[in-house]
């Protein structure tokens, strides 16, 4: 969750390291931090709690000169969110500097060893641990910072990417990674490291990618060193990255989430393209065509996520199971990994996740290919952990997504899904032509239609002040729509702090309806379909109670207008489609309220963009 940046080479380091942690801001984080070595062999570390800005506020007037230098944006878990928890964190002798991603699990036990050793700590956190353990290595064993890190992390217990300067070295960089990303970035005469590529496309597009288990000895004009905790090399083949630096700005925008609100019609077009044909009559997936005899003999898909990753899942696994007849379970990574889940050789295992790092779903994908089962991951950020980790998948091709509330990531996600249940669908038989023919076409005019909905948004704006009062809001949906629902919910919850929960429409009577009343906003999807005076139904429950009632319903629709205080009106559409309608909306309200309210959209608190810890 944390952001990690590094440069080492000819240039000054500051700018480059400020500019990555601004473009790793997305990330969320409580606190930043810089260290420095300077041409004097001077090792300087400064930080603080807030924003970067705040960081370059407080190195005013201070030395910030140095070719090579680490930066960090914290979020907190060891520690609260303050200047000495801040990263980085000096050694003991201030000699070494390091900044760390993860959780060190062993944190306290090693604490204890070094506090017996005389060793005092200035900080409440886990990383400050290691890198007393580090400097306790190199001095007492007389090692070099490569050993003494590779000796400290076969003592570690957890999850990490870090990075480690040495005053006494500062021609050298030496980064590790275990369950946390870490990409080093390769220039001329430079190298580059980062949590993801986002800092480093502005300087060079070629990277490599570490492995668990592996670190790199990034050294001031030698070539890049990749080696295991046993000093083995581990050859690593670069790859270029490809990525559009205007998809990192605001583009005009005020906030990056009303920026990917609007770019989800050209990113739906992204995720598509050379996966259906010009005519709009074929599905194409890749994966699907090269491991067919596997996908189609599968007992059962399990498709395992978090959050909005999970709410996807649920429309996955009613896309999948209608037409393609195989059963599909939907658990959450965190709880799956933990509850001795039944996983037979036979099963699909569906991991879903935007940054392809989530720790979870990272955990429950080895525990699941231990079992034997064959893995999909459906991810967007290409070269990441679990797309490596899995045996096949789909990238969703929305292009980076810098908002910590998730938008486009999600329809993409309900995209492939889709793709993915009619590419099987019709390899299995289980799909009528003309059914399968009526749906692919109606995909294409997904994006045109996106676009209609996002007119909608100065109404929503103005619809949004008078909703700044609640405290709390219900969004009810059925079928198809009731993991809308959920998603609704989350994104008003995530970025306004408004308590909102998502149910089934018709669960509402088994005891969410007690809380409804004239202060609880009720926001329904009630657009035409074979669900539709089902949803009327609870709608008019609702209003027999004085609730107030948002509904989205289909263009030209009557009934639900007469009584329904506000209707938001979406173009018609296949009921299994409607999700990638029906959420346009939905995201608009919760950033347009949370807009009036005046809170930081694009960084929530205490919320990270990729959960890389438990």
């Amino acid at each position: 969750m944390c952001g990690i940046v590094g440069y080492i080479g000819t240039k000054e380091a500051y700018p480059i390291l400020i500019k990555g942690l601004k473009r790793l801001e997305y990330r969320g984080y409580d606190s930043a931090g810089v260290a420095l070595i300077n041409d004097n062999g001077q090792l300087s570390v400064y930080k603080t709690k807030g924003k970067v800005s705040d960081l370059e506020t407080f190195v005013t007037r201070k030395d910030i000169s140095g070719n090579i230098g680490i930066a960090h944006t914290r979020w907190a878990t060891h520690g609260e969110p303050c200047s000495v928890n801040a990263h980085p964190h000096y050694s003991s002798s201030e000699r070494l500097a390091l900044i760390h991603n993860g959780i060190i699990e062993n944190y306290a036990l090693l604490k204890e060893k070094l506090q017996a050793k005389g060793f005092t700590f200035r900080s409440n956190t886990d990383t400050e641990v290691l890198v007393q353990l580090i400097e306790y290595i190199q001095v007492n064993h007389r090692t070099s910072l490569l050993t003494a890190v590779q000796l400290a992390l076969r003592e570690v217990i957890g999850a990490y990417a870090i990075a480690v300067i040495d005053r006494e070295d500062p021609d050298v960089i030496i980064a590790a990674r275990k369950s946390s990303p870490l990409v080093v970035g390769i220039g001329e005469g430079e190298f580059f490291l980062a949590s993801d590529a986002t800092p480093i496309v502005e300087y060079t597009d070629r990277v490599i990618y570490l492995d668990d288990g592996e670190i790199a000895v990034i050294r001031r004009g030698g070539a890049l060193r990749v080696v295991n905790l046993n000093n083995v090399e581990c050859p690593h083949e670069v790859q270029r990255v490809a990525m559009d630096l205007g998809q990192l700005e605001k583009g005009g925008y005020p906030h990056f989430m009303l920026k990917e609100i609007f770019d989800q019609p050209a990113c739906i077009t992204d995720c598509m393209r050379g996966r259906i044909n010009v005519e709009g009559t074929n599905v194409v997936l890749s994966a699907v065509i090269d491991y067919k005899e596997r996908l189609l003999a599968a007992n059962r898909f399990i498709i395992v996520a978090c959050g909005t990753s999970w709410h996807a899942a649920l429309i996955g696994k009613h896309l999948i199971e209608t037409f393609c007849r195989i059963p599909v379970e939907v658990e959450y990574a965190s709880e799956f990994r933990y509850c001795n889940p039944v996983i037979g050789s036979n099963d699909v295992v569906i991991a879903i996740s935007q940054s392809g790092e989530t720790a979870d779903t990272l955990a429950a994908v080895e525990l699941a290919k231990t079992r034997g089962a064959f893995i999909y991951g459906i991810c967007n950020v290409i070269g990441s952990s679990i797309p490596r980790a899995t045996h096949t998948g789909s990238y969703i091709h929305v292009g980076p997504e810098i908002g910590v509330a998730s938008t486009k990531a999600f329809t993409g996600q309900v995209t492939v899904l889709t793709m993915l249940a009619l590419t099987l669908a019709r390899e299995k038989h289980t799909i009528d032509k003309d059914q399968y023919l009526s749906i692919v076409g109606e995909l294409q005019k997904i994006p045109d239609k996106m676009r209609e909905v996002l007119q909608l948004n100065d109404r929503i704006a103005q619809l949004a002040k008078i909703f700044t009062y609640a405290h709390n809001f219900i969004y009810l949906g059925r079928g198809y729509s009731y993991p809308v629902a959920l998603e609704g919910a989350l994104k008003l919850k995530e970025i306004s702090y408004i308590h909102a929960e998502g149910y089934p429409a018709a669960e509402m009577k088994h005891g969410p309806i007690a809380l409804v009343d004239t202060e609880m906003p009720v926001v329904v999807i009630a657009t035409q379909n074979g669900l539709y005076e089902k949803v009327m139904s609870n709608i008019q429950e609702i209003k027999a109670r004085k609730g107030k009632v948002i509904a989205l319903v289909t263009r030209g629709d009557t009934a639900i207008s007469r009584i329904a205080d506000t209707c938001l009106e979406l173009p018609e559409m296949p009921e299994c489609l409607e999700p990638l309608i029906a959420t346009l909306p939905l995201q608009l309200l919760a950033y347009h309220i949370a807009v009036c309210k005046g809170m930081d959209v694009d960084q929530p608190r205490n919320l990270a963009k990729s959960v890389t810890v438990e």
